[in-house]
């Protein structure tokens, strides 16, 4: 028997593949510092568990509206209108069990096959995994690292054409860390607002900035009526396996993004919008509080990856759950894409235009992630070596890092591997 061939054009977040091999590996008795998937290492709110239990206990664990409890995208709407300065229709409020179904819900509703599809790159992986299974055909926008991030407002207006359905943008950027300043996202409206393409902006990460302020497309002139307005709970309010996202919709897609999830997933459990109700209108110091965390975090991290031979970060503005960016300097690899489960970091979900560059999260207590950057230092040190023999990696100017007095070493032939193993 035979398996669909459209499965071959299904995509994966590899962080995902990452994170069960380090659990593997640490059910084996292995010690594991896990910065490969960035999720907050928080519990959920206190007030937002005594919600979603009391719905429970109350007996809503029933079927219920497939586009959301009215309570829930009422709560969703005026969120908006605080926090972003959308007037919303809680009528075009759109609930499902998280994000990522409004990204296939946005292709599938907007492009047939052979239509062309605009995103990030770098980006996240699940953009293009679900341009491609719906047919369509990804169109690169490049993000680069000597322009903070943000694309180009002249390769945007070149990869506009009459196929273009859909224009993916996500401020802040995962997995860059970008932020969209709002005259480059004023400029990307002048260019989209006359063309044929829906707009779809990911803005899951809009409450958790280190400094600046966050804008969004729907605000400028004439686009909230052709923008998907994305959001979600699972990063701002630590609740990633409740699994709960909303989106704002244009009219014309609110009953088709209904039938969507009446095919699909039916509707979010209700005791699960109940806990999203009070995590909207309940106390917000805990969401001050995990930026608080993540921002001495994020000072760690970048001045370990900063201090790695061979290794760039950039640090700025946005978001709080991984380090802005870190590439090799001159390795054509990143330091840890054969045995990242075991050591810090992953590879990035990168396009093939980009430079490949590695992430790794802030989500993960102080301690045992301060503890990985030796490690880290041993693996740069070993990739360095395999792509440039007999050259020791760059020490960083005025100083000799362990690493680099290192690499010059080489293991006597009579060293087993497993022995070099157990030692590491």
């Amino acid at each position: 028997m035979q398996l669909a061939e459209s499965l071959n054009r299904l995509g994966t977040e590899s962080a995902f593949e990452v994170l069960a091999r380090a659990k593997a590996l640490e059910a084996s008795g292995r010690r594991i510092i896990h910065l490969q998937i960035g999720e907050p290492d928080f519990t959920t709110p206190r007030h937002i568990i005594d919600a979603g239990r009391k719905a429970w206990a109350d007996g809503e664990t029933h079927y219920c509206p497939a586009p959301g409890l009215p309570v829930l995208r009422e709560a969703c709407a005026a969120h908006l209108s605080r926090h972003r300065g959308l007037e919303i229709d809680p009528g075009n409020i759109v609930v499902a069990p998280g994000a990522k179904p409004f990204l296939f819900f946005g292709v599938l509703a907007t492009c047939e096959p052979g239509d062309e599809v605009i995103y990030p790159d770098p980006g996240f992986p699940i953009y293009e995994s679900a341009i491609r299974f719906a047919g369509a055909t990804p169109v690169p926008l490049v993000l680069r690292e000597t322009d903070d991030f943000a694309f180009s407002i002249d390769e945007l207006a070149a990869c506009v054409t009459e196929r273009t359905k859909l224009v993916i943008l996500n401020s802040p950027q995962n997995p860059t860390g970008g932020v969209l300043a709002r005259e480059a996202l004023a400029a990307a409206a002048d260019v989209l607002r006359d063309s044929p393409a829906w707009v779809l902006s990911d803005e899951v990460y809009g409450r958790l900035l280190h400094e600046g302020a966050f804008a969004s497309i729907a605000t400028e002139p004439g686009m909230l009526e052709r923008t998907i307005v994305l959001d979600s709970f699972s990063k701002t309010y630590a609740m990633t396996g409740w699994r709960c996202g909303y989106a704002a919709v244009p009219p014309p897609l609110v009953e088709v993004f209904t039938r969507f999830l009446v095919n699909s997933t039916s509707c979010v459990p209700p005791f699960v919008q109940r806990a999203g109700v009070a995590a909207l209108t309940g106390p917000q110091d805990g969401v001050a509080a995990m930026l608080a965390e993540f921002r001495a975090r994020r000072e760690l991290v970048v001045s370990g990856l900063a201090a790695l031979p061979g290794v760039t970060c950039r640090a700025r503005g946005g978001r709080s759950t991984r380090s802005r960016t870190c590439r090799p300097c001159r390795s054509a690899r990143t330091p840890w894409p054969t045995a990242c489960s075991r050591r810090p970091g992953s590879r990035c979900s990168a396009g093939p235009r980009s430079a490949r560059p590695a992430r790794a999260t802030c989500a993960c207590p102080t301690r045992p992630r301060a503890s990985g950057w030796p490690r880290a230092s041993r693996a740069c040190a070993r990739s360095w070596r395999r792509s440039s023999p007999g050259r020791p990696p760059p020490a960083r100017p005025g100083r000799t890092t362990t690493c680099a007095r290192r690499a010059g070493r080489r293991r006597g032939p009579g060293r087993p591997r497993a022995a070099r193993a157990a030692r590491r």
